[in-house]
């Protein structure tokens, strides 16, 4: 739902989620990912919304489609809680700007754990870094600068619905943002859910104009 403001002009007229790559809208490519037996899918729109409405309308490859506007929450459990009226049982997340593999999808939406997928990186510049024991997700440290590589969190997550019994957590001390990690971890740790760890190289964060040059050369290695 956010407005994409790394992006620069690209997205003065234009929501994040409805760039190409690939000739195909950054929404499609994770449409294409979903296994035929989904079929609704959830979209928590705010900036430009219309646009993307007008896009894709009530239903995409007779998947239908259903609009939710983002809520006062900020973040990306801030954005999962606004849709939670309307989910049911088990249910996969993923980033409208971000693209995911297929084949991660589908063990997203075979899986009936919770699920946290995550990558390796050489260089961990900030955020939060994963911290996993056998299999399973233990912490998350944040930073401004880690210094090493690690383990980063995709947000592409297999959850369901008892993640709304517990509390949305800040990213870190002090912040207005709610992070979804974060969330999930702390629920996890109250709850005794256990959440997997599943290790990806196939995602592309879309986070610069430059990352959407990438994506052209690497979109193959999805499978979408």
């Amino acid at each position: 739902a956010g407005r994409g403001t790394r992006m620069g002009h690209l997205t003065k007229t234009l929501p994040k989620p409805l760039l190409e790559v690939s000739g195909k809208t950054l929404l499609e490519h994770k449409f294409d990912a979903l296994p035929e037996r989904i079929d609704e899918i959830i979209l928590v729109i705010g900036y430009l919304g219309d646009m993307i409405k007008k896009r894709f309308g009530d239903s995409y490859e007779g998947k239908k489609i259903t609009y939710v506007e983002q809520g006062p929450a900020h973040g990306t459990a801030g954005a999962l809680w606004s849709a939670r009226e309307f989910l049911r049982d088990k249910f996969i997340v993923m980033m409208g700007d971000d693209l995911y593999g297929k084949k991660d999808v589908e063990r997203a939406c075979r899986s009936n754990t919770w699920l946290m997928f995550a990558m390796e990186l050489p260089q961990l510049h900030g955020g939060g870094k994963i911290i996993a024991d056998q299999g399973r997700v233990t912490d998350i440290i944040e930073s401004d600068e880690h210094g090493t590589g690690g383990l980063v969190s995709t947000n592409l997550f297999s959850l369901d619905t008892r993640i709304f019994e517990h509390e949305m957590i800040p990213k870190r001390a002090g912040s207005q943002e709610y992070g979804l990690p974060q969330t999930v971890l702390a629920a996890s740790r109250v709850s005794g859910i256990p959440l997997k760890l599943v290790q990806t190289d196939a995602w592309i964060q879309i986070t610069s104009p430059e990352d959407l040059q990438n994506a052209q050369k690497m979109v193959l290695k999805l499978g979408t």
